[in-house]
């Protein structure tokens, strides 16, 4: 193994850079920050950075849903005190085939953030709610733009009055904004939505029918993003979360000739909040029932905000009649909400939105959809100072079938 120093931090890998900075491993042995793995890996198939939660993860050679799985053995002999920094998630897997990898270096994430959102229709109105009211301890700012001016000037009115009782003077400050600033913040919340079919029509998946629209929005501003040099997360509330995070992390890594030069959103930088809400609504559905009500605490879900979801009763003991039942439920609660005559957006602008970006920015696990491979997957995940750590869990067979399943139709769909 080689030991680097590079902007003052650790760098290990398991062949030599020349370029780098050489030391010995007594001396790298005594390094007491993050630490960084170096990879290379094809940018387009794999994460630029990310936390190693496991030694078997340390130098990839691929990025596959196995990233989902437990090890059962580690496969690869490291030294006891590298070990001991995995343990205490101190190394960040770094892939040297991004041209900006070095930017990872620097990074550090905010102690108190600003968050913009675009997009204040009935899912934006809801999410800025649910963040004003809870995220006074961890936000800074709470940024509003929409095309329409007086819902801009609405929401700055209505948001900036919401004070609790005791008069706490350390509320979040509220900022209307012009388009050009958007990217002005340290999280970008995209919930911009065309094409919402009426309540009453007879689309079964809505998400899909919203796709064509939503993407072509949501690359104008990923190709913003690239000019404007975002460092930040650039959140995807808007359905279908998955596919436009990968709509907007191809069209932000495009050069002026249409060329993937990968020099705009890192994959780690794109996350799609869907899944929230599924989770929520599978843990409504199991409670109806004696024999799922252990979904609250064993259960878990991946993939897809519509089809393709899959939720799995049980890591422990998974059941596929259980499973498939519950995930029927899961997957048809919105029409339910159709079928009053009202559109079932609160529980996926607070469950999906607010309440998994503030576990986001919080450090906890929550769900969302994030890069793997090449393609943008659901599961259970948190985001650490060395980066996203995803849930790796010892899934059975019958399920990792079927989640591979998932992540096929996702990978086919752009």
């Amino acid at each position: 193994m080689f030991y680097y120093i590079c902007n003052e931090k650790l760098l290990i890998s398991n062949e030599k850079y020349p370029s780098l900075e050489v030391i010995s491993e007594s001396k790298a042995e005594k390094y007491a920050g993050m630490i960084f793995a170096l990879n290379k890996l094809n940018p387009g198939r794999a994460r630029r950075s990310f936390s190693v939660s496991h030694e078997n993860f340390l130098f990839l050679k691929e990025e596959t849903l196995n990233l989902l799985v437990l090890p059962s053995c580690s496969i690869i002999d490291i030294p006891k005190w590298i070990k001991h920094a995995i343990d205490s998630n101190r190394v960040t897997s770094l892939n040297t085939e991004y041209p900006n990898w070095q930017e990872v270096l620097t990074y550090k994430q905010p102690n108190k953030w600003r968050i913009n959102v675009i997009g204040l229709g009935d899912v934006g109105g809801t999410l800025l709610t649910g963040l004003k009211l809870l995220g006074v301890e961890k936000i800074q700012s709470l940024g509003l733009y929409d095309k329409d001016t007086n819902r801009n000037e609405r929401y700055k009115y209505e948001l900036s009055q919401i004070l609790s009782p005791d008069m706490n003077e350390s509320s979040i400050n509220i900022v209307s904004l012009k388009e050009n600033d958007v990217f002005d913040c340290d999280m970008f919340v995209f919930c911009v939505s065309v094409g919402v079919p009426e309540v009453g029509s007879k689309s079964t998946d809505v998400r899909l029918v919203q796709f064509k629209g939503n993407a072509k929005i949501i690359e104008h501003y990923a190709y913003l993003a690239r000019q404007k040099n975002f460092k930040g997360i650039f959140a995807v509330v808007s359905d279908p979360v998955d596919l436009l995070c990968k709509a907007a992390f191809i069209e932000s890594n495009k050069d002026n000739n249409g060329n993937m030069d990968f020099k705009g959103l890192a994959p780690e930088q794109v996350r799609g909040y869907g899944l929230g809400v599924m989770n929520a609504r599978a843990c409504y559905y199991a409670l109806q029932e004696d024999a799922t009500k252990h979904y609250i605490h064993e259960g878990r879900a991946f993939g897809p905000h519509g089809e393709g979801l899959i939720i799995a009763d049980s890591i422990e003991n998974y059941n596929e009649m259980l499973s498939d039942a519950l995930t029927h439920s899961t997957k048809t609660a919105n029409l339910e909400v159709r079928s009053t005559g009202f559109k079932p957006y609160i529980a996926p602008a607070l469950s999906s939105g607010s309440l998994s970006i503030l576990a986001t920015i919080n450090s906890q696990w929550h769900y969302s959809a994030t890069f793997i491979g090449g393609t943008f997957m659901g599961s259970r995940n948190r985001l650490l100072p060395s980066g996203l750590d995803l849930e790796t869990t010892l899934l059975n067979e019958a399920l990792l079938l079927k989640l591979n399943s998932t992540y096929r139709l996702l990978s086919e769909f752009i």
